[in-house]
């Protein structure tokens, strides 16, 4: 489990095609001062498991379903990345609970800059707009950010957007200061909500069989 706040900037530096995988090996001198083998680090909002690691760089396999399925596909020798161990009990909440399960990518729509801070709209799958809300929480490539506001019938790739501010801290320590429009973004929505949805369902079957 993580909690969405990125701690390192990393640098992918071999990504080797073995056919139904990939062996992404990637320098994040910070995150790997304490991990060991089987640890999780998340890349880019992507849980991913340390198979190998020395003092400077970790390796971790990556399966053809997160390939496919994440914006990890796209990244080559040089792409920066999110970093973020894993929470310990000890560790403080600062983001939310995040799992490192991606749900899905979204494509930067918009960027709208400010004096202190920028504004971000992203497109997403249809799917996922019903899980957010403005105030709650979303992850985007690994990052604990609060949503501005929804547009089910926005002019993201699908439909659907959302837009989120981003402080200079944000740009400046993270991937998303460089994203532009139409880059794909890893997208993982509040597990709470879903567990909600899932438990409603559950409710509304039973008190129809009644």
């Amino acid at each position: 489990m993580f909690t969405g706040i990125v701690e390192e900037l990393g640098v992918v530096e071999a990504v080797v095609d073995q056919g139904d995988a990939v062996r992404l090996t990637v320098r994040g001198p910070h995150v790997v001062v304490d991990a060991g083998l089987g640890d999780s680090i998340s890349v880019n909002g992507c849980c991913l498991t340390v198979a190998e690691r020395d003092q400077e760089t970790f390796t971790a396999d990556v399966m053809h379903e997160t390939l496919a399925k994440t914006s990890l596909g796209g990244l080559e020798v040089g792409s920066r990345v999110n970093l973020e161990r894993a929470v310990t009990a000890a560790t403080r909440l600062g983001g939310h609970i995040v799992q490192g399960h991606v749900d899905g990518t979204g494509t930067v729509v918009a960027r709208t800059p400010s004096e202190h801070w920028e504004l971000v709209r992203v497109g997403l799958p249809a799917g996922l707009a019903r899980y957010l809300v403005p105030k709650g929480s979303i992850t985007v490539d690994g990052v604990s950010l609060t949503v501005v506001d929804v547009d089910d019938a926005g002019t993201g790739p699908d439909g659907a957007t959302f837009t989120v501010s981003l402080i200079p801290e944000t740009l400046a320590r993270t991937t998303l200061g460089s994203r532009q429009p139409g880059d794909p973004v890893n997208l993982e929505v509040d597990v709470i909500a879903k567990y909600v949805e899932r438990l409603l369902g559950g409710h509304r079957s039973e008190v129809s069989d009644r």
